[in-house]
């Protein structure tokens, strides 16, 4: 007997658009979504990466495909994604995730860098909600999930066009989510220090520029993180299931951290 309550582990029937799901995060998030029973659409701009990852998913007995697009291409993107719609129908789960912006002191990036991480991740994941609304409203069911960083809480020192680029994304979605219909909700989802090779490349580029080495950079980091320890891409993504499944229904708007501990905010 469950009271009543949502199944939080059951998305069949439901058809998610993963972005960035050919490593890390996304990849991961994709392999959870299937394993509750939604098909997968992972979306990426390395055709092996997600060939694998198709590959990986219905050999586990879920459905996936893959469609090869780049979030900087937005006049492409609406078209492949036009596609998907007129072939495949409704997508109710809409994942924007993209890799940041490179690293370094804000006051040493000029417009064009903002001008790229702008577009990549707000102008893409503004047009891929309004593509895909019209669908999720007539079935009165839809999930855009955000996964952007715990910098919208607190800055990054060294990521200065990220930390301004996911503020923006933070303050877009919970614009969006006042005018969003019943039933579709939009919330963000902010990642802590993480297993992947984008935090490699992070934790590289710190190193090289304070004179230190990899393993000094982790115990830095992992210095204010009360779990000791970096998440694992499958434990973000298992947030991310509980906000598309019908038990997340009623969180709409929100940033939700999922970092170890580390956030001193409350």
């Amino acid at each position: 007997m469950n009271d009543g309550l949502p199944n939080p582990g059951n998305l069949s029937g439901r058809h998610a658009l993963v972005c960035g799901a050919s490593a890390g995060i996304g990849r991961a998030t994709a392999v959870a979504l299937a394993a509750v029973g939604a098909h997968v659409t992972a979306l990426a701009r390395s055709q092996e990466a997600l060939e694998a990852l198709v590959a990986e998913i219905t050999a586990s007995g879920g459905s996936a495909s893959a469609i090869i697009a780049d979030l900087d291409d937005r006049e492409s993107l609406c078209d492949s994604v036009s596609t998907l719609l007129a072939s495949r129908g409704p997508v109710h789960i809409l994942i924007n995730n993209s890799g940041g912006p490179p690293s370094g002191p804000l006051l040493d990036a000029n417009e064009s860098d903002f001008i790229l991480a702008f577009g990549r991740h707000v102008l893409s994941s503004h047009l891929l909600t309004q593509l895909l609304l019209p669908a999720m409203r007539e079935a009165c069911f839809g999930r855009v999930i955000n996964i952007i960083s715990t910098s919208v809480r607190e800055p990054i020192p060294g990521l200065g066009v990220s930390n301004t680029v996911r503020g923006a994304m933070a303050s877009w979605a919970k614009s969006m989510s006042r005018e969003l219909p019943p039933g579709v909700t939009i919330n963000n989802v902010l990642p802590g220090f993480t297993d992947t090779e984008r935090l490699t490349v992070l934790g590289e580029a710190v190193a090289k520029r304070e004179g230190i080495s990899l393993t000094q950079v982790h115990e830095k980091w992992l210095a204010d993180v009360p779990e000791d320890r970096l998440a694992e891409p499958a434990e973000i993504a298992a947030t991310v299931v509980f906000l598309a499944s019908p038990a997340g229904a009623f969180v709409r708007g929100t940033s939700i951290p999922v970092d170890g501990g580390r956030l001193r905010s409350i």
